[in-house]
């Protein structure tokens, strides 16, 4: 659809073998498959999924269009090599739509919601170090207690993962028209809890299973778990902390990946995997794409400037430009100073 609308499109090589798109696939479609990374950093707009790495930081030109996640809010290296390069970066994770929602997170966090439970479910397990307990239980035998913090996208797919697998499920969130919301379409079946300190300290002694979906949009996610609390908690318990790309909402969280996934503190098990949905590439591609790709056609044929200028919900994604950082709660949270976005349009 891009090479229809008349643009040119370069693909690294091999970039989607791994989930079975051949380099054909995107010849066939009209693209120009490229050796390296470097050469597609040669367009004027580089699409991807995950935030720009170290090793392509030197890549990056000046006025150049950069359409992904970013995360830039923990992340004071990247955005300084952004800002060093005056790229102009526009983030999915803050594009809003008209109801204030963050339509390129939501797919991803539905995938990351369900997965982790997925990945709770096996941290439970003993031979990774849980304590050995069933996440629906058997007859005669108690489910896993489950503890979702967060009442977005992300915890309530976790929730409604967690429930359909038979568990013992609280969401927690400080929002009531969510938490009556999930009342009212679970009829009881999923608990709900206020969220407060004292309430979430409470919760995660009993759990066996707690979730941090916890999001503060462009913010660092605050610490709503602290290691004092893994003290009260059972052995072999398990953490899963979904915001770990914002941070964390625990205070004992680090980032970890996909081939090294968990680690432990204080006899409590803590899956951290940053990226999440890329366990699921296949379907997250697919699903990421169908909500960017309106976006990424806009942008291409109009121009960044007009495209954003006719478009305020997608103006919102733009987290710098020309040297400046032009989303506020990035700004705050790395302690610089924020231009609006409206002073480059």
């Amino acid at each position: 659809m891009l090479t229809q609308a008349g643009h040119q499109v370069i693909v690294e090589t091999n970039a989607g073998d791994a989930i079975g798109f051949s380099d054909d696939d995107y010849i066939q479609a009209g693209g120009k498959i490229v050796p390296d990374a470097k050469s597609v950093y040669d367009a004027e707009m580089i699409i991807k999924v995950k935030e720009p790495q170290p090793q392509e930081y030197p890549l990056l030109k000046e006025d150049q269009i950069l359409f992904c996640y970013l995360h830039l809010a923990p992340d004071p290296k990247q955005t300084e090599a952004l800002l060093k390069q005056k790229v102009i970066a526009i983030a999915y994770e803050t594009v809003l739509d008209n109801e204030g929602r963050l339509p390129l997170l939501t797919p991803m966090s539905e995938i990351a919601g369900r997965i982790s439970v997925q990945a709770g479910a096996t941290a439970l397990q003993m031979i990774h170090g849980g304590k050995g307990v069933l996440l629906g239980g058997v007859p005669g035998v108690h489910p896993a207690k489950v503890i979702v913090i967060g009442g977005g996208v992300v915890g309530t797919q976790a929730a409604r993962m967690a429930f359909g697998l038979g568990a013992d499920v609280t969401l927690m969130d400080r929002n009531m028209s969510r938490l009556r919301d999930v009342d009212e379409t679970y009829r009881f079946r999923i608990r709900t809890l206020f969220s407060t300190p004292h309430a979430i300290e409470q919760a995660v002694k009993s759990a066996d299973l707690v979730i941090g979906a916890v999001l503060v949009p462009g913010a660092k996610a605050p610490k709503l778990v602290t290691r004092d609390m893994l003290k009260n908690m059972e052995p072999g318990s398990v953490l899963v902390d979904v915001a770990i790309d914002q941070g964390g909402c625990f205070e004992t969280s680090k980032p970890t990946t996909h081939s090294d996934p968990t680690y432990i503190i204080d006899d409590i098990v803590h899956y951290c995997v940053t990226n999440m949905p890329g366990a699921c590439a296949k379907t997250a591609t697919v699903a990421l794409t169908n909500v960017t790709f309106s976006y990424a056609l806009s942008i291409a044929s109009k121009g960044w400037k007009k495209a954003l200028k006719d478009d305020p919900f997608l103006c919102a994604g733009l987290n710098t430009c020309q040297g400046h950082i032009t989303n506020q709660p990035v700004a705050e949270a790395l302690g610089q100073s924020y231009t609006p976005a409206e002073k480059f349009l």
